[in-house]
């Protein structure tokens, strides 16, 4: 599962003190990476073609203090379990301190943009 893979990436390279991690490639993944860098979750991401090997994203991490900016991030909806919600029901994380990320009609996009959209749809992830 993408998104459990790239959670797993990130979770693990925070606690590593990594600068750097990296990610294979796919529209999933890229559109998340976009809204964590928007958000400032993350400093920036780059795709990465090497000779004879598969493009990758190369995410480099954001620290503060020398201190994680993410303090937890988490799966939301597993290939078991999906999680779906509407634009009234979308979920507050840390009251509001945090953000979801939403797969909605339009788009991968993060919580406060799909609640003035009014639009719900599968829960990918919660980060703070």
């Amino acid at each position: 599962h993408p998104v459990s893979d790239l959670v797993a990436r990130i979770k693990n390279g925070y606690m590593a003190k990594k600068l750097t991690i990296a990610s294979p490639v796919s529209r999933l993944r890229e559109n998340i990476l976009q809204i964590l860098k928007q958000e400032g979750y993350i400093l920036n991401y780059s795709k990465v073609k090497e000779e004879g090997s598969a493009e990758r994203f190369d995410i480099h991490l954001k620290y503060h203090y020398s201190n994680p900016v993410v303090n937890e991030i988490s799966v939301v909806s597993k290939p078991g379990r999906r999680e779906y919600c509407t634009a009234d029901k979308i979920p507050l994380v840390k009251n509001g301190l945090g953000m979801v990320v939403i797969s909605t009609s339009q788009g991968v996009i993060a919580d406060h943009e799909a609640r003035n959209k009014k639009l719900g749809g599968e829960i990918l992830l919660k980060i703070f």
